[in-house]
């Protein structure tokens, strides 16, 4: 049984400013043992203006202080691209409803017809929904995402010399561009009647990189051998966890961490920004050489849950989590693949 009570925090304030220095090195070691270990940590010295970071943390506050019809005008259910609101207690894990409402958003695309033989991720590329309610959430986010993208290429760089590989590694797999993710995020109290405790039920993520930018009210917990250790909101900050395509490529020397959020209590809320720095949906990850002393402590590919397939090809494995987890939008716009997942 483990030990630990609080995440490691690292410093890629270094790395930035020489990858080969010292400091640097330093820090892609730190990386690569604790992303092995625990699969979670801080990361302070990431270079984002803090402007930025705030004027999202508005923007959202701003959309949800609003009445719920203006939320609806953009709600998911609209598109057949996992884009824009979800509402309270319609997005899904383990089979239970989350007790939070959300905005999906991701790269700008034109909708595209796969066709009868094209893969079914495909559908669901295409465009944003933007709240005409809060003019500046579009330039804010999207100034902050490419913020993000940069942080997300250096952190990447930083595992892959970890791993024994080239800095470029893993560029290939985010051409033509990394399929982002941002999920802006409120989790109300729940109803003491009524309350399961479920913000967001335990899970792990899909794609490469996944980072949390938090406010004061806490309830990020991550699994680490048997406990559940809160990471506390600390200024500054930003939480930094794997997805499952490094788990897959590595054998499971990396693996995605479980966590999950807990709702607030009585008379708070908590907002959360994530930033998800996924490969492009064309990649298909193999299996990287790694050096003998790393691939010696590998634990193997697969989830626990043996039914839990991950897929090589992110689109099929970006496209598995969301029709779990907006059985809604499924519905109405992919009923051919409900239950292809379960």
């Amino acid at each position: 049984m483990t030990n630990m009570s609080s995440l490691p925090v690292l410093d890629i304030g270094p790395f930035l400013a020489d990858e080969s220095g010292p400091g640097g090195t330093e820090f892609v070691e730190q990386l690569r043992d604790n992303l092995h270990g625990p699969g979670f940590c801080y990361l302070v010295g990431y270079g984002v203006d803090p402007t930025h970071e705030a004027a999202v943390m508005d923007v959202a506050r701003e959309f949800f202080a609003q009445p719920e019809h203006l939320r609806l005008q953009i709600v998911n259910t609209n598109t057949p691209h996992f884009r824009g609101y979800t509402r309270l207690g319609m997005e899904h894990t383990n089979g239970m409803s989350d007790w939070r409402d959300q905005i999906d958003i991701g790269p700008e695309h034109e909708p595209t017809d796969p066709g009868p033989d094209g893969p079914a991720w495909l559908r669901v590329r295409g465009p944003n929904q933007w709240p005409e309610s809060v003019p500046a959430m579009q330039p804010t986010v999207t100034t902050w995402m490419d913020d993000m993208a940069a942080v997300g290429a250096a952190v990447l760089r930083a595992i892959a010399l970890g791993l024994g590989q080239p800095a470029d590694h893993f560029e290939p797999s985010t051409r033509p561009h990394p399929e982002v993710l941002v999920k802006i995020i409120r989790y109300p109290a729940q109803d003491e009647r009524s309350d399961t405790g479920q913000g967001v039920g335990l899970h792990n993520d899909s794609g490469l990189l996944s980072f949390i930018m938090q406010d004061t009210v806490g309830g990020l917990q991550v699994q680490i051998g048997d406990e559940l250790v809160d990471a506390t909101p600390m200024p500054g900050a930003l939480i930094l966890n794997l997805g499952e395509m490094l788990q897959i490529a590595t054998d499971g020397y990396l693996r995605a961490t479980k966590h999950r959020v807990v709702s607030p209590p009585p008379g708070r809320e908590r907002i959360s920004v994530a930033y998800f720095y996924n490969p492009a949906m064309e990649a298909t990850f193999a299996e990287i050489p790694l050096p003998d002393e790393l691939a010696a402590l590998a634990r193997g590919a697969a989830n626990e849950h043996p039914g839990d397939v991950i897929f090589s090809n992110y689109g099929d494995n970006w496209l598995k989590f969301r029709v779990r987890s907006h059985p809604d939008v499924a519905a109405i716009h992919h009923p051919d693949l409900l239950g292809t997942y379960d």
